[in-house]
C-alpha cells in the first residue's frame, strides 16, 4: 500500500510538471485546467494499471502456473488466473457502461477469465485489454451523471457510475497484494518495489556547453 501512494504522489507530480516548467518560463502562464471527475479517476485508474500490468509481465511464463502449495492455499488460483480474473472483473464492471452484455449467471465458474487464454503473451494481453476498456468508460463519467442510478446495474452493488469507478480501482489491487506474494515466493522483487536508479542533475539551460 505504501509504494502505490508513492507511485500515485509521483505520477500527480509528472502530471504537475508542465505547469510548474511554464511558471519559469517568459511566455504569459495559461490558467491551470481545474480536475474534472474523469481526470482524477484516470490518474488513479492508471496507477493501478501500471502497478498491476507491470507485476503480470514480470512473472516468467514457466511460473505462471505458479500457486504455493503449503500453509492453507488450497485451491487458490495460479498466477495465470489472478491475472485473467483481474480482466474478467474490469470486463464485468465496466463493459456494461460500453455496451457490452454481461451474463451474470455463471460469474463464479468463469471468474478466472477465458479458459483458451494460456500463453503469458495472450494473457497479458487480455489484461492490457481490458484496463483500455476501463479508461473509456472511465471518460463518460462526469459530475451530472456520476451517481445518476443505473437502469440495469450487472450486479446491485455496481449501481452508479461512481461506484464502477470505485471498485474498478480497488479490486485489482486486492489481487495485486496476491500476485506480488507470488513473485517474492519465486524469487523476483516487484518492480513497484525495486530501486528507482537516481536521476542525473541537468545543467542549468544558461550554463555554457564545455568546449573540450
Amino acid at each position: 500500500m505504501k509504494n502505490f501512494a508513492v507511485a500515485f504522489a509521483l505520477l500527480c507530480m509528472a502530471a504537475a510538471a508542465p505547469t510548474l516548467r511554464a511558471q519559469g518560463a517568459s511566455t504569459p502562464q495559461q490558467p491551470q485546467q481545474a480536475p474534472t471527475v474523469t481526470s482524477v479517476l484516470n490518474t488513479l485508474y492508471t496507477v493501478v494499471e501500471q502497478q498491476v500490468v507491470s507485476a503480470a509481465e514480470a512473472m516468467p511464463e514457466d511460473k505462471y502456473g505458479f500457486a504455493p502449495t503449503s500453509g492453507e492455499f488450497k485451491g487458490v488460483r495460479t498466477f495465470a488466473e489472478e491475472v485473467k480474473h483481474i480482466g474478467f472483473a474490469n470486463h464485468l464492471f465496466f463493459g456494461p457502461l460500453m455496451g457490452e452484455t454481461i451474463d451474470t449467471k455463471n460469474i463464479q465458474q468463469e471468474s478466472n477469465g477465458p479458459a483458451e487464454l494460456k500463453s503469458k503473451a495472450e494473457i497479458v494481453q487480455y489484461l492490457k485489454d481490458s484496463f483500455a476498456l476501463g479508461h473509456k468508460a472511465i471518460a463518460t463519467i462526469t459530475s451530472e451523471n456520476e451517481v445518476t442510478p443505473l437502469a440495469k446495474p450487472a450486479l446491485p452493488f455496481l449501481s452508479t457510475r461512481l461506484a464502477i469507478a470505485n471498485i474498478g480501482s480497488f479490486h485489482p489491487m486486492d489481487h495485486y497484494g496476491q500476485m506480488v506474494e507470488y513473485l517474492r515466493m519465486n524469487n523476483i522483487v516487484p518492480p513497484a518495489s525495486r530501486p528507482r536508479p537516481p536521476q542525473q542533475a541537468q545543467p542549468p539551460a544558461s550554463q555554457p556547453k564545455s568546449q573540450n
